[in-house]
């Protein structure tokens, strides 16, 4: 049994969740997002709680009855609050500004790193050194988060580089004489 997808998703004041066939639409007050899910599972909509079973006992339905449930609480997290990623950015020259739809890295390279945002994701930088990645929609997030982290990831003997906010950056000792 999965202790997971047993638990119905309860939808909040102001969001609305429609079923039809194996796919599922959330409204809310940010955004809609839909989901299609599986054969493995149903879904349904039952007072103010969407509530996904499997269709059977194979490995795959219960696979996917737990996964299914998180990408339905996901798709009301994201309509309702949000989701919100945090970098910082470590190291003597190294800043972030945004020009428009364009996040301006100064890494260290030869040349400044151009990175275009995405649509559907909003990218602030409040501070030279700190970026602020916001969408509705997890895995967007996460994924610009990562491209961003992907120019300079953070090196262990310094800690220089863009590391997530809440990340601990293994340290190593240097050369000894």
């Amino acid at each position: 049994m999965s202790r997971i997808g047993k638990k119905p998703v309860e939808l909040p004041a102001g969001v609305t969740a429609s079923v039809s066939g194996q796919t599922i639409e959330v409204k809310g007050p940010k955004a809609t997002h839909s989901f299609t899910a599986t054969d493995d599972v149903t879904l349904a909509v039952e007072e103010n709680a969407v509530t996904v079973t499997p269709r059977g006992k194979s490995k795959r339905a219960r696979q996917q009855w737990g996964m299914s449930r998180t990408v339905v609480q996901n798709l009301v997290t994201g309509v309702t609050e949000g989701f919100k990623k945090e970098l910082e950015i470590v190291g003597v020259g190294y800043r972030a500004q945004m020009q428009g739809k364009v996040l301006k890295l100064a890494l260290g390279l030869s040349h400044d790193v151009n990175f275009e945002v995405p649509e559907g994701v909003t990218v602030t930088a409040p501070k030279p050194t700190e970026i602020i990645i916001e969408g509705t929609d997890p895995q967007l997030v996460g994924q610009v988060a990562a491209n961003i982290r992907e120019w300079r990831k953070p090196e262990p003997y310094k800690g220089k580089g863009i590391k997530y906010k809440d990340e601990y950056i293994f340290r190593k000792e240097g050369k000894k004489k």
